[in-house]
């Protein structure tokens, strides 16, 4: 089966302006006929030319039919045709900025194959760039044969879908080499960010915090709740001149981190509000979880806390973390209670009517966090009793008639009340 391949007819040179100028005001036709045409109607293009790409043109359909699919099959070898133009065509309009004389010179000094092969290497660069600014989503192998139904869509697409892909591409692989080149300033290669999971403007914001603090390498969580204690005692740290873009940055990576930097500064003032804990904020509050990065070290965490907590502590909080035990184990203590990190409804009930009948004594359960807490939590742990009581202890304390419900949906909703077995 053959593959022909029919040059355009050239137009008369003496069509009236006024014509011409109104079908170009939307002429739909690829760029490579339209340039084509264009060589031939100036002489740019002679006879000699065309007959060679009558010869060109098959050849290359054959090979494009076979690298998708079957060069025997008819629709195959169609569909080959449409992609040969279109994949000229996007080259030549991106290499030639539009011009159409430049592009009519270039089909006359070079084979259409290499036209052709010229925009299928642009796809091929496209497809292998970065479609996200996550690590463990960006591949890093370049261009295979796992890509070809990729390569398949796209030599159908326009130049001006090439483009906007392209741009959102880039962007994506500035934000990846800029967390990369960050990161590698701070002792973490890229691999770690893979194996971690990192997201680049995550790294990016974090990278810049620990910049703004004067320290040295990305933080694992307890280093992470230091940056943020920091920021929270020394504010001007956080401002427009303590959050700077590194000036040893490669200039080309400038506008991407200076976006993240923005972003940084809009999130001061939450980052900043000692109403919520570092852990609160950023692992449990939806708009800033995964929004900044820090390393994956249980047992460095573990080991920081065996070293700073006291044995009253750990025996009294079983080893919890978690806010809601902290509060349980808190309130149990300001009751004059044993520590206890859970309690079931009954008992909840009945530590709201104790509390009702002696009084509950905040300031024990202050000074159990000042005296036992571990050192780099305590400010945030006593912070964290402060909030509570203000809106706990006058629903514990009222003599309401519907109180003692709503103390009780409170310590639900704020403390571990676990609910009997049916």
């Amino acid at each position: 089966m053959s593959a022909t391949f029919t040059p355009p007819p050239a137009e008369p040179a003496s069509a009236p302006e006024t014509a011409s100028s109104a079908v170009s005001l939307y002429d739909a036709r690829p760029f490579f006929e339209k340039a084509l045409q264009y060589g031939v109607q100036h002489g740019l293009i002679d006879q000699n030319r065309l007959d060679a790409m009558c010869v060109e043109a098959p050849k290359g359909m054959v090979q494009i039919a076979g690298y998708f699919g079957s060069e025997f099959l008819r629709p195959e070898l169609e569909k080959a045709r449409e992609r040969m133009v279109n994949l000229i065509s996007i080259f030549l309009e991106d290499a030639c900025e539009g011009d159409l004389r430049r592009a009519a010179e270039a089909l006359r000094d070079n084979s259409l194959l290499s036209r052709s092969k010229g925009g299928s290497d642009m796809l091929k660069k496209l497809i292998a760039m970065p479609q996200s600014s996550h690590f463990g989503m960006s591949e890093r192998r370049g261009f295979t044969n796992d890509h070809i139904p990729q390569l398949a869509k796209w030599t159908l697409r326009s130049l001006a879908d090439y483009r906007a892909e392209l741009a959102s591409r880039r962007h994506a692989t500035d934000l990846i080499e800029a967390a990369t080149w960050l990161a590698q300033s701070l002792g973490v290669d890229a691999d770690e960010l893979e194996e971690h999971g990192a997201d680049a403007e995550a790294v990016i914001r974090t990278a810049l915090l620990i910049e703004a603090v004067g320290r040295e390498a990305l933080p694992d969580w307890i280093g992470f709740e230091k940056t943020i204690g920091v920021l929270r005692r020394q504010p001007m740290l956080a401002s427009e001149e303590g959050i700077t873009v590194p000036a040893d940055l490669p200039a080309h990576l400038h506008g991407a981190v200076e976006r993240v930097r923005r972003s940084v500064l809009a999130d001061m003032p939450r980052i900043l509000d000692a109403s919520l804990s570092p852990r609160k904020l950023f692992t449990q509050t939806a708009a800033f979880m995964g929004r900044y990065f820090w390393t994956e070290d249980a047992l460095a965490e573990v080991d920081h806390h065996e070293r700073t907590a006291s044995s009253e502590w750990r025996k009294a909080t079983l080893g919890q973390t978690d806010e809601d035990a902290l509060l349980t184990v808190f309130l149990h203590i300001a009751a004059g209670n044993k520590p206890k990190t859970s309690m079931s409804d009954k008992s909840a009930a009945t530590l709201i009517r104790k509390i009702r009948k002696s009084g509950l004594h905040p300031k024990l359960a202050s000074d159990f966090i000042a005296a036992h807490a571990p050192a780099a939590l305590r400010d945030s742990y006593a912070e964290l009793w402060r909030l509570f009581l203000q809106e706990a202890q006058p629903l514990l304390l009222s003599d309401a008639v519907t109180s003692h419900n709503d103390a009780l949906a409170l310590l639900r909703r704020e403390c571990v009340v676990v609910a009997a077995a049916a």
